[in-house]
């Protein structure tokens, strides 16, 4: 199966562990927006909030071709801070559409408790709580 990781940007040193796993089960892998530079947001809003707005509005749009050319997205949710299985608004955004498009959705861990957990619930992805042999 094709499968879009999607998490926050501090997060993403999680990434090659799972990764590897996913790929030992014959999966192959689509890395998040920025991944390469996971930080390049906070560089970017530092030079004006003009080149800020132009820089998300170009990670926002490759939000649908990544997700359509993948089979499921696999939402990386742990703690950040003091958020259980954080989900920011990007990774919300790309759950969305991942919905809209009629992907599989399979979250690592719980949906959290939030802003948006009505609409995550209505969304219903598969919890795999840590166990990424579920994820078929």
């Amino acid at each position: 199966m094709k499968i879009f990781v999607a998490c926050s940007k501090h997060f993403y040193y999680r990434i090659p562990t799972i990764k590897k796993e996913l790929e030992k089960s014959g999966h192959m892998i689509t890395l998040p927006n920025s991944y390469e530079e996971p930080f390049a947001e906070e560089r970017i809003k530092a030079m004006s909030n003009k080149e800020h707005i132009k820089w998300k509005q170009n990670i926002m749009k490759l939000h649908e071709p990544k997700i359509k050319k993948n089979d499921a997205i696999l939402i990386l949710n742990f703690r950040k801070d003091r958020y259980n299985n954080y989900i920011g608004g990007g990774t919300f955004m790309e759950i969305v559409k991942a919905w809209e498009l009629g992907k599989k959705i399979y979250f690592y861990n719980p949906i959290p408790n939030c802003s948006f957990t009505d609409e995550l619930n209505g969304i219903n992805p598969i919890v795999v709580n840590g166990d990424l042999s579920k994820v078929k």
